[in-house]
């Protein structure tokens, strides 16, 4: 006789204020995870950018080097490498060890408002308002991007990378997707200015966010919107949303001081995080466990699950 399958637990979302970071970098432009979910990184608008440790709340390094404030940065999939973009139009790319810049490429014609690194690390994508977007190769020594993908008719607001695509979203109301294997491109048109976009964990999706206050999932392949999710307010500044760890909830920030999650299947609200009174402007979701990050003002605060126990609260 054989059992049937326990069924699967309800996944917990982050919903207690376990830390807060309070990084003195003035505004916090973006924070987000490194790969394994130990660190994070924070963007200023006093032209650093920070290393901590979420949980234990402790800065680790201070990165300083760009013009101007820091829109965006990311780390390489073996922790030694950062990449950022900012204002002062600049891709920089330093050494985590010793706090240097290993490389400062400049081809962009307006601010980078973001930055990603393929997966070996041997390559950086920027997106900038100039509506380009660049590839950087990270051991020449070449002054120029190594590709520019120039499609756009508006300025670039996000990028995510595959192991084989750029996915970017632009101001002109697309979102596009770059398959480098076979040489296509691909476009989806929401008809909204688009703040954010990212790919599922499956990657069989995308989710893209837009200034009409609405997130749209929709089929990789096909463009065919799978869900709309709605309730939360973006009409005017850029604003992440991810996916949570298993794919079971979208997640965005929110101009009223919350962060949204809906059921993916569903599309019903199924939290409403209140975060503080400003705009949340940046999020992350930990890539393993119910933890988010989320910037708003100059603080960042790391959320767990309810029954999360954080280490010096079992010493004490």
């Amino acid at each position: 006789m054989a059992f049937p399958e326990p069924r699967p637990t309800k996944p917990e979302l982050p919903r207690k204020s376990v830390r807060s970071l309070h990084c003195r970098q003035g505004a916090l432009r973006a924070v987000s995870f490194n790969v394994d979910g130990r660190y994070c990184l924070t963007c200023g608008s006093d032209k650093s950018l920070s290393l901590c440790s979420p949980l234990r709340g402790t800065l680790l390094r201070i990165y300083s080097g760009h013009g101007a404030e820091v829109l965006d940065a990311a780390g390489s999939f073996d922790n030694s490498r950062l990449c950022s973009g900012g204002c002062d139009r600049a891709v920089l790319f330093w050494d985590v060890a010793s706090g240097q810049i290993l490389r400062k490429f400049r081809g962009h014609a307006g601010k980078v408002n973001c930055v990603q690194f393929n997966e070996e690390a041997t390559v950086i994508v920027s997106g900038s308002i100039d509506s380009s977007v660049q590839c950087w190769d990270c051991g020449s020594q070449r002054p120029d991007p190594v590709q520019i993908l120039d499609e756009a008719k508006d300025g670039i607001s996000s990028i995510k990378l595959s192991d084989h695509e750029i996915l970017a979203g632009s101001v002109d109301g697309r979102s596009r997707r770059y398959d480098l294997r076979m040489g296509e491109l691909a476009a989806d048109y929401v008809a909204s200015p688009i703040t954010c976009v990212c790919f599922s964990k499956d990657g069989q999706c995308t989710l893209v966010s837009s200034l009409n206050s609405t997130l749209r999932l929709l089929d990789k392949d096909t463009g065919e919107l799978l869900g709309e999710y709605t309730g939360h307010k973006n009409r005017e500044y850029k604003l992440d949303c991810c996916l949570s760890k298993r794919d079971t909830h979208v997640v965005s920030a929110s101009e009223d001081g919350n962060v949204f999650f809906w059921d993916l299947v569903e599309g019903t609200l199924a939290l409403t995080l209140p975060v503080g009174q400003g705009v949340v402007q940046s999020l992350a979701f930990h890539p393993t466990e119910p933890c988010l990050l989320t910037a708003s003002e100059g603080t960042v605060q790391c959320w767990r699950e309810e029954s999360f126990v954080a280490e010096d609260d079992l010493m004490t």
